[in-house]
């Protein structure tokens, strides 16, 4: 069987809230919309929002965002300061170690892949 293009349909969301021992500050509850996994498990698509808040983030994974609406700063752990806004498209490298800070209320869309485990 071939394929068939996956489309984006409304299903409740899921939701969560950051780790309390990566919180910084804030109560942001975010609300994961996820759209397609491939039979692997490893590539992920979906929606992503989230109300204001601030947490440590570790990347094990490679993550694509396209902000629809909102803010967010995202800190490096070498202190290097990035802000997105509606429009902005950006990608964090797996390994990746720093800050994500909702500054206002805000909606993405995420492409993920997961690489396989190193033995």
């Amino acid at each position: 069987m071939l394929p068939s293009i996956v489309a984006f349909k409304a299903r409740e969301p899921e939701e969560s809230r950051p780790a309390g021992d990566r919180l910084i500050s804030g109560d942001p509850r975010q609300h994961i919309t996820n759209q397609y996994s491939d039979p692997d498990g490893r590539f992920h698509v979906g929606q992503w929002r989230s109300s204001p808040g601030v947490w440590r983030v570790r990347y094990t994974e490679h993550e694509f965002c396209h902000l629809l609406r909102g803010r967010v700063e995202i800190e490096s752990a070498s202190g290097e300061k990035s802000q997105f806004g509606p429009g902005s498209s950006f990608v964090i490298p797996a390994g990746f170690v720093g800050i994500w800070s909702v500054l206002e209320d805000t909606l993405k869309l995420y492409a993920i892949y997961e690489p396989a485990p190193t033995p």
